[in-house]
């Protein structure tokens, strides 16, 4: 090595030697940062509500076990007895006329066929007229067919007065048919100059506003009847609980005096009703329904089988409480209630099913729970 270059390493040595000392002496003068704070953690609020049994009963706080069962098979619905359609008529004049004879009164009891009162009139007159009209054409034409008949069989008239003869029989006879049926449909008596009025089922009259001696016009109704045992029953159901009743579901109708009638659901419409916005649902009444009369007013209990929660837990729909987007229900401590969280399911006639959370058993709070939150919210504010 050259004494130039030992010249320039020991100035780069030195140099090194200087930045290194100014590097420490910075250091050491440096002010000491300041310490982080250290925050104190806030405790969680607590679930636990202290009570003593006096406080309990003083804020007539009830306990009671969770228990099990069906949730919302009873739906409460108001119903009203109604006669079935074919169980109702309602009787009118089958021609214009004057009501000559009343043989029934409101409240009596007839027979299906049986005759409860005549009405004289022209257009009777007319169709018996027609009718024996067509009957006497069917004969004439039948003789004539029985001449040309004969006289084909002795080769004296050609075949085709024959066929002549055989279509005009044809042509009476369904002309006679026609009358006959017109004077069935008008119901016309055997005087010749009346229509009765017949009812088509038995039971009872239930309104009779035709008087004697009255002229009445085509189609006027005369009479209503009713068969009081044959009846059936039609709910109002909201639609949410409408869609879980099924056929043949079990029904209690509680009349106004008490008295339980059992039944069952035949049908349901399936369609919301846009005035009163329920639908319906007809029951037939099983047992004990000849204590009902159409137009009564009841109060029906369905049993909904469709979507029921069976064998769950139950609890009083008051009992379960929302605390900070949890729902929960205060169960009872040696020291009071706490608010356990759980998994709330269908709510229906004031009871709630809990899917998690509870077991079957364990006492909780039901009545005036809303207590307990209140106090949580005022130990979590302080």
């Amino acid at each position: 090595m050259t004494d130039r270059n030992r010249l320039y390493a020991g100035a780069a040595v030195a140099l090194a030697a200087a930045a290194a000392l100014g590097f420490g002496a910075a250091r050491l003068s440096a002010p000491t940062p300041p310490a982080a704070e250290q925050t104190e953690a806030t405790p969680a609020p607590s679930d636990a509500v202290a009570i003593t049994a006096e406080g309990i009963a003083t804020s007539q706080i009830l306990v009671a076990p969770a228990t099990t069962g069906e949730l919302g098979s009873a739906v409460p619905a108001t119903a009203s007895v109604e006669a079935t359609p074919d169980a109702e008529a309602v009787l009118t004049a089958r021609a214009a006329g004057t009501v000559t004879r009343i043989f029934k009164r409101i409240g009596d009891p007839i027979e299906a066929g049986e005759t409860i009162a005549l009405v004289e009139s022209r257009d009777a007159s007319a169709i018996v007229a027609d009718r024996s009209a067509a009957a006497a054409r069917v004969t004439l034409a039948g003789r004539q067919l029985a001449r040309e008949r004969s006289l084909l069989a002795q080769g004296v008239s050609p075949r085709a007065d024959f066929e002549t003869a055989q279509a005009n029989l044809a042509v009476a006879q369904a002309d006679a048919r026609r009358a006959q049926a017109a004077a069935g449909a008008a119901r016309v008596a055997g005087d010749g100059r009346s229509v009765a009025v017949v009812s088509p089922i038995g039971g009872r009259i239930t309104a009779a506003p035709a008087n004697l001696g009255q002229y009445v016009a085509a189609e006027t109704i005369l009479f209503r009847v009713a068969d009081p045992r044959r009846i059936q029953i039609t709910a109002s159901l909201p639609p949410a609980e409408a869609s879980r009743v099924r056929a043949g579901d079990r029904v209690e109708l509680l009349t106004n005096d008490g008295q339980t009638v059992a039944g069952r659901v035949r049908s349901a419409t399936g369609v919301v009703d846009p005035e009163t916005r329920a639908a319906t649902v007809v029951v037939l009444p099983s047992a004990g329904g000849s204590t009902l009369v159409p137009g009564q007013a009841v109060q029906a209990r369905i049993f909904a089988s469709g979507d029921a929660v069976r064998n769950g837990v139950m609890v009083p729909q008051e009992a379960v409480q929302t605390i900070a987007g949890r729902t929960v229900v205060f169960v009872r401590t040696a020291n009071g209630f706490k608010a356990q969280a759980v998994q709330a399911g269908r709510r229906s006639g004031g009871m709630v099913a809990i899917v998690a959370g509870l077991a079957p058993g364990i006492p909780i709070a039901t009545t005036n729970a809303f207590l307990l939150k209140a106090e949580l919210g005022k130990e979590s504010a302080e």
